[in-house]
């Protein structure tokens, strides 16, 4: 999934509305199991509760386009991850049969690397083994680095440019000026949705601020991809942490957000997409 185009560049005072309202309107209708579509009315009702004022919202003749706006991101929001995300997240049964299919269809040689459960949960990551499968067998031979031991590295003429604070679970072709970088959130076997998972989240969008700062300042580009999974952590848990996700992604922060079961049709054509970028550079 990548944004939506009507609500990229948008400055940062939307998203300084955006999370205000989702804090004090809440993100989640809890007996529907949802996500909130937020009225103007409702909107002005949460600025009041905060002390704000509601006029750059309602205006002096009704609804400003400011007020339309948020209105139409709400539900475009709440739709997106309604209708098109929850139906994508599976539970460790469903990781697994999709793992053991592409085993077996794809004969990999990639790392392929174990969880830290024991007793019956011991297995292999599931979502970071399909993830490394298909990047190998769309990266057409070129380098990757599957695990990064080190801190990705933007350089010029040789010497360090920019270096991000955090290690990212998987950069093309390697740490030191990646074409592309990505993270996995996989959360089969937790029970709760804990300050792990929800640090998680904020990782990505440390990441996505200090790419995009080197993008905007140096020219330098580095496509940003968040893969994350687990019905139960981020649907039944951590619905409100998946608006933090989509309201990232259209802030820039992230290029591209694929959940769960998307990961077999999207990350393909990207890996393809990152190959040609690759190959691009190489020739200059």
């Amino acid at each position: 999934m990548r944004a939506d185009q009507r609500f990229v560049g948008l400055p940062k005072a939307f998203w300084a509305n955006v999370r205000t309202i989702s804090q004090e309107a809440g993100y989640t209708q809890r007996r529907k199991g949802e996500v909130k579509v937020h009225t103007v009315a409702e909107m002005a009702a949460a600025m009041t509760a905060c002390g704000l004022r509601v006029t750059h919202l309602t205006g002096k003749d009704g609804t400003t386009e400011l007020g339309y706006t948020l209105e139409r991101y709400f539900a475009y929001r709440a739709d997106v991850l309604n209708a098109h995300v929850a139906p994508l997240l599976m539970d460790a049964p469903e990781a697994k049969a999709l793992f053991e299919q592409l085993h077996e269809q794809l004969k990999p040689t990639c790392p392929i690397p174990m969880n830290k459960q024991k007793g019956e949960k011991a297995s292999p990551n599931f979502l970071t083994g399909i993830v490394n499968m298909l990047v190998q067998a769309n990266s057409e031979g070129l380098s990757v680095d599957y695990d990064p031991r080190e801190l990705t590295t933007f350089t010029k003429d040789g010497a360090p440019l920019r270096t991000l604070a955090r290690r990212v679970d998987g950069c093309f072709p390697g740490p030191v000026n990646p074409v592309a970088v990505w993270e996995i959130k996989e959360y089969y076997y937790t029970t709760t949705f804990g300050s792990r998972v929800a640090d998680g989240v904020y990782e990505t969008l440390l990441d996505g601020l200090e790419l995009e700062e080197v993008k905007h300042r140096e020219g330098i580009e580095c496509e940003h991809v968040l893969i994350a999974d687990s019905k139960y952590t981020w649907w039944e848990c951590g619905r409100s942490y998946l608006c933090r996700i989509v309201d990232m992604l259209n802030m820039g922060y992230v290029d591209e957000v694929l959940f769960g079961k998307e990961v077999v049709e999207r990350l393909p054509g990207l890996v393809r997409g990152w190959v040609a970028a690759a190959r691009q550079r190489e020739t200059g």
